[in-house]
């Protein structure tokens, strides 16, 4: 077999912006044209997904870029198309890069005679030829352990620690970071270390399902800078509404980190029209003309860390060094000035 002499991406139609974003880094990095291999994935009259590769892949490293966002079984079904693709084209190994791992939160059984489908997907990228996973943010860490092919879960905190450094600067001592819910705690721990920031709890209690009945907040948030951090952001409801009980209990300002901008039905209304300050999210999934034109919503770039993190496989370094915001900061350093 050929040795394998550079990485090579390929992309879905999911998050094109990304993709190329990333190939840029890389061609940064690398010193040569680190181009998305030429391929075209296509649909049939009837909605079948056809794939062709132009170019040759045999004995090749292949990373396909593709997060399974909205519309998430197409999305999804491109992804396993390429893979198929490329492993009967003899790709020497077949690495699934996937900002948005969609399914994520059906994790387990919440109630009889429903799903594990994070698995089911699991099962079906190892078998269309996925080797490997590099992912960011999953919703549940444990979905790692769905696989028996190796996961990278990468994690948005360190970016949002060396934007919160950079933009909150003037007012780090108020600064307050905030677990939507108890879930997240680990996450906005993170972040809080990372920062050097107090924590804070909105515990809320559903009266049914998708309906938040009650919100209380753990911690004094009075004159704070209040810092929202989850995983993902959806419809929208519930992060609004922590945010208007947080400024009820006396906070100051109020922003959100949320990695995944899913932003569903009236998300981007109910974003302009809240009382969060600013919304920051990443570019896992690809931005709407509403999104892009909200007041209050902006968008970090994933790409830098991606693009690292697929060479650092391809030559067989660590990837966990992407977990430090130091080791990032040289990295971003055009984006976040240095302190």
């Amino acid at each position: 077999m050929p040795t394998m002499t550079a990485p090579k991406l390929i992309s879905g139609n999911s998050n094109q912006p990304l993709a190329q974003a990333i190939s840029r880094r890389m061609s940064m990095h690398r010193g040569m044209d680190v181009g998305l291999v030429d391929a075209r994935v296509e649909r049939f009259n009837d909605g079948e997904i056809f794939v062709e590769v132009f170019e040759n892949v045999r004995g090749e490293d292949m990373f396909i870029v593709q997060p399974t966002s909205n519309p998430a079984n197409d999305n999804l079904m491109e992804l396993l198309i390429i893979a198929d693709a490329l492993r009967r084209s003899s790709a020497a190994r077949i690495t699934a890069v996937i900002p948005y791992f969609g399914y994520a939160r059906q994790d387990r059984r919440s109630k009889a005679r429903t799903p594990i489908t994070a698995k089911l997907v699991a099962n079906m990228l190892v078998e269309a030829g996925v080797e490997r996973i590099l992912t960011l943010d999953l919703h549940a860490t444990q979905i790692q352990g769905f696989f028996d092919i190796p996961v990278d879960n990468l994690y948005a905190s360190p970016i949002y620690a060396l934007d919160a450094m950079h933009n909150f600067r003037s007012c780090m001592d108020d600064v307050m970071v905030v677990s939507p819910d108890v879930g997240g705690v680990a996450r906005a721990r993170d972040l809080a270390q990372r920062i050097g920031a107090p924590l804070s709890i909105v515990d809320k209690r559903r009266g049914k399902p998708g309906e938040v009945a009650e919100m209380t907040v753990i911690g004094d948030v009075k004159d704070r800078v209040c810092i929202i951090v989850d995983d993902i952001v959806d419809t929208a409801g519930t992060l609004c509404k922590a945010a208007e009980v947080l400024m009820d209990n006396g906070a100051k300002e109020v922003h959100s980190y949320i990695t995944h901008g899913v932003l569903s039905g009236p998300a981007v209304e109910r974003i302009t029209n809240s009382a969060m300050k600013s919304l920051v999210i990443t570019d896992t999934i690809a931005a709407t003309e509403a999104v892009q034109a909200a007041p209050n919503i902006r968008i970090v770039p994933t790409a830098p860390m991606f693009a690292q993190a697929i060479l650092n496989t391809w030559n067989g370094t660590s990837v966990s060094s992407l977990f430090d915001h130091k080791t990032l900061g040289p990295i971003y350093e055009g984006l976040y000035a240095a302190k």
